[in-house]
């Protein structure tokens, strides 16, 4: 199952020190307790690791990731339909056309409860853009981009 088919993913996240390793696991592993029927899509790009969930194997059709940005090592809960989902009590950061992010500072005080309503309506969303069910794809991992140059933080 991909939930535990962590091999990858800690290769990836290897370079960022261990504090960020923890949340950023702990935030898989929120995600996969309620969604262990969908995909996990990692990207290794030169600017972040980003990975998220999505019910094919493509990234339009991503509901939720985790960003971890290589130079500022902010670690992004994100929605990559955000634009198209309720927020209520505004906790989303992004105002583009699409993207919309929680900085997560401390994994004690994410907001469990709000954000999972959010997951579940961008969730919903994505699979109204899914046009062949032949599409859809259960309980994989799948390493979708590996950039060979990435950013590091600049040591003072």
């Amino acid at each position: 199952m991909a939930q535990k088919d962590l091999l990858e993913l800690k290769k990836f996240l290897a370079p960022f020190p261990s504090e960020i390793q923890k949340k950023a696991l702990w935030l898989r592993q929120f995600v996969w307790r309620l969604y262990p029927q969908t995909n996990e899509l990692i990207y290794d790009n030169y600017n972040a690791l980003a990975f998220g969930w999505s019910p094919t194997d493509r990234v339009s059709h991503t509901f939720c990731s985790i960003a971890i940005g290589r130079t500022s090592l902010n670690v992004h809960f994100g929605f990559y339909w955000g634009s198209k989902i309720k927020d209520p009590d505004k906790k989303l950061l992004g105002a583009g056309n699409q993207y919309r992010y929680y900085l997560v500072n401390k994994t004690e005080e994410f907001p469990i409860e709000y954000i999972t309503k959010l997951i579940n309506e961008a969730y919903n969303y994505s699979l109204t853009l899914v046009k062949d069910p032949k599409q859809l794809m259960q309980s994989k991992t799948i390493v979708k981009s590996i950039s060979a140059a990435k950013r590091t933080k600049k040591k003072k």
